[in-house]
């Protein structure tokens, strides 16, 4: 019986457990820094098994990796580089659902000298949005056409049900992650024009997207959208952007956000969030009037109504005093929860622009997946089935004649891949016109 060890038990380790452990016959090893979390994810799996293990202070990475045959890195990406390092010294393939770092690029001859495969991205954004946009991509090429334009944006909701709050967002996973991202740069092409958005301007450069039986979403860009144009065999397109999707009044409440310094890493002397607001904007008269003096969104009323309803302008004790962001996080948690019951929505949409013998169409293929009550999320489950899914085909040995570091842009990951999404009820709806 083959072994895969998964280091880490968080939010998305559930649902990749548990669909090792129930369609491939594999013992499945989770070591996690708290054992009772792993314990509750093997559930008492006859081939389920828990460890005590963390990265940061234990000495036995090497000897638990040597002890799978594969190994899930779903830990901090900072750790993926050391684990992936242990599997090429052991000899063991290894699987992750996060972006490739510099790190982890130094890696790729080693690990095919070892004949060790690194499969990263596996996981929703990254990972399902790159094997349905390299499979419309190739369908294209092998039709003799050409694609013009790629645009793609994936966001994580509440369902419509549960869009509860004026913020229209609650947290699947951590906010501090969500308010580092809001700090990111962006690039993308848009007909033919390099474009690259600083940080403090990133919200607001949005379009509005609308997803079909769905509505009208606020899209944004993501990090840097023009490599892909290589990545994905498109060198010619004149637009290629990948983008976030959020619902209406995000981008102006989180512009706000950044005009008047709240999402910067820097102390705070305040002791409430009333006197932290004050601090950010010193001066006379109403609080209120002085923060919309010193924020330039398209609805300024709205961004304020959000703020106070967070409760920013009251006079509170601080919930985490170790800088502005901090605090700010703190609040979101506390406040942008899903309650007992309730859904989140995944949303997923590829454009795809094209010219096949002259003519000109445009492909929409728009993923929806949504959680399920009182289980899985799902954003735990598209990010942590896909990342199974590629576990399960280095198990079946589909992959044996890979080795390296690799995204699932191949046809021989990203076809059968998708194919057992879709048995998961994870799928793509394609229109044309």
């Amino acid at each position: 019986m083959k072994g895969v060890l998964v280091l880490g038990a968080g939010l998305v380790a559930r649902p990749l457990v548990r669909y090792l452990l129930e369609n491939t016959g594999s013992r499945v090893t989770v070591a996690s820094r708290t054992l009772e979390k792993g314990e509750r994810i093997v559930a008492g799996h006859k081939n389920g098994l828990a460890v005590a293990f963390d990265i940061t202070r234990d000495t036995n990475l090497k000897d638990l990796v040597g002890e799978h045959d594969i190994v899930v890195s779903l830990l901090p990406y900072t750790h993926h580089a050391e684990v992936a390092k242990a599997a090429i010294d052991a000899g063991k393939h290894m699987a992750t659902t996060s972006y490739v770092s510099d790190a982890m690029k130094e890696l790729d001859g080693p690990a095919r000298e070892a004949g060790v495969l690194l499969i990263n991205e596996m996981g929703l954004d990254p990972g399902i949005d790159h094997m349905e946009a390299q499979r419309v991509i190739d369908y294209v090429h092998s039709e003799g056409g050409e694609v013009e334009e790629f645009i793609s944006y994936c966001g994580g909701l509440p369902a419509p049900e549960a869009n509860t709050n004026p913020w229209g967002y609650k947290f699947s996973w951590s906010p501090r992650g969500v308010v580092l991202a809001s700090r990111n740069s962006a690039r993308f092409r848009r007909r033919g024009k390099d474009i690259e958005i600083p940080g403090r301007k990133l919200f607001a450069n949005y379009d509005l997207i609308e997803v079909r039986d769905l509505g009208t979403f606020e899209g944004y860009p993501n990090r840097d959208s023009i490599p892909y144009a290589d990545i994905y065999g498109i060198p010619g397109a004149i637009t290629v952007l990948r983008g976030t999707l959020r619902n209406s009044g995000w981008c102006d409440t989180w512009k706000g956000l950044h005009d008047i310094g709240l999402l910067e890493e820097r102390t705070t002397n305040a002791s409430t969030y009333q006197d932290l607001m004050n601090g950010l904007a010193p001066g006379v008269g109403p609080l209120k009037e002085r923060l919309r003096s010193r924020i330039s969104t398209k609805n300024d009323d709205l961004v304020i109504r959000n703020w106070e309803w967070l409760g920013l302008l009251e006079e509170r004790e601080l919930l985490d005093n170790t800088s502005r962001m901090d605090a700010l996080s703190a609040l979101l948690q506390e406040k942008l929860i899903f309650a007992p019951g309730e859904r989140d929505m995944i949303i997923l949409k590829h454009t795809f622009k094209i010219v096949i013998d002259g003519e000109k169409r445009t492909i929409n293929s728009t993923m929806i997946d949504y959680g399920i009550p009182g289980g899985d999320s799902a954003m735990s489950r598209t990010v942590g089935i896909p990342a199974a899914i590629g576990v399960e085909l280095q198990l079946t040995g589909k992959l044996d004649h890979l080795s390296g570091v690799h995204i699932p842009i191949l046809p021989e990951i990203y076809k059968p891949a998708l194919e057992k999404l879709r048995e998961q009820s994870i799928q793509f709806h394609e229109t044309s016109s």
